[in-house]
């Protein structure tokens, strides 16, 4: 089982804590959507054997484009790969872009679970992250949205270091009574070469704080069990039947195909990234060439993205696995390098899994840098 991945490099604002790569130049949208099209055909052998469970528009945000606009590439998919019977298609959207007119188009489409960035329902976080929506369109597309599609999950931001405990457990329990079965929270990091960065180097915002961070994800913890919801990775919970599969795609180390500008591949022994640039991408598939670069993946590079991703799930780190795919030696030195977690009750052995206890789950990612082949 395989996924692909189509990242839409367009958005109305740049929001300060973003790095990821986008555009708020939105001319070239139509010969964007020609090079996409064009890189998915040319790719097609990569994966005529495989069958695709997931396909995610991510970004960027995806909602800038017209609904007939993702239907082209939605179709073209169909048309050239081997979808399963139920796959899993989701779209990252903005409030802003979700009134009621898009929400019912994108209901007839083969989209089926919206990815909704509300970030905070309130007004002065929005303000301070320079978010393209306010705090009544994030209500008011979640009142409609909910009426029209059952499979939402929406993203909240905690950690701003001016968002106290309080107003972060009423961000949650704002979500909850919208009947919402999925979130993804995240901290508030500040990424390199971010206006984020700039501001708080500049003394204009408060720098970031980790005990409130520690605070926030508690409460998040706390509140989420309490509406049922599995915390099944790090950020992310939900109910069962609403776990995100594109998402195990990647903590599982399943092949994906990454499309579009900065887009990444896996093939399970090489990962390639697409070239971060609109023009350039364009142009190149104009002419009919890819615009990405690769590399092999070392033992090394396979066995830490393993401990890094599998540690943040439920499911944990198979020792199974491990020595299946790295030999027993590397299984013992995984086995003695966690000793001191386990001591420390950060991790557990568990039907041969190693897996992060509640006490480890927000130091899960320095856990696992500690447990990494060098």
């Amino acid at each position: 089982m395989s996924a692909i991945y189509i990242h839409i490099p367009f958005c109305k604002k740049a929001c300060h804590y973003c790095n990821f790569h986008f555009s708020t130049n939105q001319n070239s949208k139509s010969a964007f959507i020609k090079a996409v099209c064009r890189e998915l055909i040319l790719r097609k052998s990569e994966y005529d054997s495989k069958e695709i469970q997931s396909i995610y528009f991510g970004g960027g945000t995806p909602t800038v484009l017209e609904v007939t606009e993702l239907n082209i590439i939605i179709q073209l998919i169909y048309e050239q790969y081997n979808i399963s019977d139920t796959p899993e298609i989701t779209l990252e959207a903005n409030p802003d872009d979700l009134d009621l007119e898009k929400i019912k188009a994108l209901s007839y489409t083969k989209i089926n679970r919206l990815s909704i960035g509300i970030q905070s329902f309130h007004e002065l976080d929005l303000v301070a992250m320079n978010r393209a929506h306010n705090a009544e369109e994030a209500k008011k597309c979640l009142e409609i949205a909910t009426t029209y599609f059952d499979n939402i999950t929406i993203d909240l931001m905690f950690g701003m270091p001016t968002m106290t405990v309080e107003l972060w457990r009423e961000n949650l329990h704002t979500a909850f009574a919208f009947g919402i079965k999925h979130l993804s929270c995240y901290a508030l990091t500040v990424e390199p070469k971010t206006a984020l960065e700039h501001f708080i180097s500049k003394g204009s915002h408060p720098p970031i704080d980790d005990e409130l961070s520690a605070k926030h994800f508690e409460v998040l913890v706390e509140e989420t069990s309490k509406q049922g919801l599995t915390h099944y990775e790090t950020c992310s919970f939900g109910l069962p039947e609403y776990f995100s599969r594109h998402n195990m795609s990647y903590w599982f180390g399943k092949t994906y195909m990454g499309v579009g500008p900065s887009a990444h591949s896996f093939d399970g022994i090489k990962r390639s990234w697409n070239v971060s640039n609109n023009s350039t991408y364009i142009k190149s598939l104009d002419a009919d060439e890819l615009p990405f670069e690769s590399e092999l993946l070392s033992v090394e590079n396979r066995f830490n993205e393993y401990i890094m991703t599998g540690l943040r799930t439920i499911w944990g780190v198979s020792l199974e696995k491990i020595e299946t795919d790295f030999g027993l030696k590397i299984k013992n030195h995984l086995l003695e390098s966690s000793k001191k977690f386990r001591t420390s009750k950060t991790l557990i052995l568990e039907h041969n899994h190693l897996k992060v206890t509640r006490t480890g789950k927000f130091l899960s990612d320095g856990i696992a840098s500690d447990l990494f082949l060098v």
